[in-house]
């Protein structure tokens, strides 16, 4: 595939944009408005809602639900620290009128970012003719270039019965809370819906193929997570499937690999997404997919047709908004500013908004070894100090992954409260490649869970 800093022949008569953008999301809506900003003329097409996954139907909203679910271990918290908490109650209609509210108020600013950029917006859905040629709806446009952005969806399994299941696209817009919900998958959708249902009130079974949760985090931490996760009472269920779903009249019967059965009111499927390169004419233009079938870029974020970008869960390399944000900006430095950058997609920090938190930065040990050899783990865990007095059972872990010769930390990982907050500031000393010294010779913050990153002094395994 040629490099973005390559020229294209672009001698063809004038093109009514110097940029079309397929997808209203973060990643399309930053590269349209940073692109506008250097006197480009540009356009963006989205057929449903601006501000894509993450502000409509993802990141944001379950956020806010997972804040809802927190409130009931709060009020239990309270009694150690001297407080009584009335009788409390929770109302799901409220909690997802009030959401709702929140994500119009947030498409409404993406469109105002769009009209204050002077980024022609358009409610359509639009399809590439060839590679300048843009259909969208019922307009045909033309375009210098072009950045997909159209992001991806929900794939659910296939087999008897999964027309009755949920995803996290139907369960933000749910009438009614289930009082019984088993949530299939054991990766981050997964994982955070089964704490809020849990948080919520509702019976929850988390059905899983493999032996712990989170597939690709760290073992210790993965494992943690578990436990905490049945102590909460979410019943986990590993190395199993679900071969069956059957519709009664009192709910759902799930039917178990193991020849077992589960009766509930809902089934939440989180088994994968999918990139959104269905009906886009990639292919009648000459856009390779890859094996997965994403569309296929180089580092720059580069079709194979050289005038055509793509950017964030479209390419599926790390599905992330900020990630899609990134990209979006690096592909306005390279095309309208002249300056080519590739986004660099190493120690990328991520979090997992389960009950209680995980967030990451860098390597695990087994990828950490396969890359380096010889490396130390310093590991902490322990009870934080609110639960002391609030009676609770949860325990936190915090790894550090360092390269045995040039000290340089090259992992950072953690589950407990506030993790996100906490991992943040960490991962600009990991991407600024801080070695354990540096660690050591920073005070720590007392008393914090945070401090444990600059105290640790002893590995726990070489």
């Amino acid at each position: 595939m040629a490099t973005a800093i390559e020229t294209d022949d672009f001698d063809a008569p004038e093109y009514d944009y110097d940029l079309f953008v397929i997808g209203g999301g973060s990643g399309g809506v930053r590269g349209a408005r940073m692109a506008a900003a250097t006197g480009a003329k540009v356009a963006l097409a989205e057929e449903y809602r601006y501000g894509g996954t993450c502000v409509i139907r993802g990141c944001v909203p379950k956020k806010l639900l997972s804040y809802a679910a927190h409130f009931h271990e709060d009020f239990e918290d309270a009694a150690g620290f001297g407080w009584t908490v009335g009788e409390s109650s929770f109302d799901w209609t409220t909690l997802i009128a009030n959401k709702d509210r929140e994500i119009d108020r947030l498409e409404a600013i993406y469109q105002r970012i769009l009209d204050n950029a002077g980024v022609e917006h358009i409610r359509a859905r639009a399809s590439l003719i060839d590679r300048h040629t843009v259909q969208v709806g019922d307009r045909t446009v033309t375009a210098k270039y072009i950045l997909l952005a159209p992001g991806g969806r929900v794939s659910f399994p296939h087999g008897e019965g999964w027309e009755h299941a949920i995803s996290s696209n139907e369960a933000f817009h749910l009438e009614e809370q289930p009082k019984r919900v088993v949530v299939y998958g054991g990766g981050y959708i997964a994982v955070e819906f089964a704490a809020i249902f849990n948080g919520l009130g509702s019976e929850v079974t988390q059905v899983y193929r493999g032996d712990a949760l989170l597939r690709g985090f760290d073992r210790d931490i993965r494992e943690g997570l578990g436990e905490e996760m049945a102590k909460k009472g979410i019943a986990l269920e590993f190395n199993v499937t679900i071969e069956r779903i059957e519709k009664l009249a009192s709910g759902l019967l799930v039917h178990l690999s193991d020849g077992r059965t589960l009766e509930t009111d809902a089934v939440f499927a989180a088994t994968g997404r999918t990139p959104n390169t269905d009906n886009l004419g990639l292919e009648s233009v000459g856009v390779e997919l890859n094996k997965k079938g994403a569309v296929a870029v180089d580092e720059f974020s580069r079709t194979s047709v050289p005038n055509i970008y793509a950017v964030g869960d479209v390419t599926d390399r790390i599905n992330l908004t900020p990630v899609a944000i990134q990209e979006a900006m690096a592909f306005v430095d390279t095309v309208f500013r002249g300056q080519p950058r590739a986004m660099d997609h190493s120690n990328v920090a991520t979090a997992v908004f389960s009950h209680p938190p995980i967030c990451t930065v860098g390597l695990t040990v087994e990828e950490a070894e396969k890359q380096y050899g010889e490396v130390e783990v310093y590991k902490s865990a322990f009870r934080p100090m609110k639960h002391t007095l609030s009676g609770r059972d949860e325990r936190s872990i915090m790894k550090l992954v360092v390269e045995k010769h040039s000290k340089k930390v090259v992992g950072l990982h953690m589950l407990g409260a506030d993790s996100p907050e906490i991992v943040q500031g960490f991962a600009v000393a990991i991407k600024a490649g801080a070695t354990k010294a540096m660690f050591d010779a920073t005070v720590g913050i007392h008393p914090t869970a945070a401090e444990e990153f600059v105290t640790m002094r002893e590995p726990v395994s070489s």
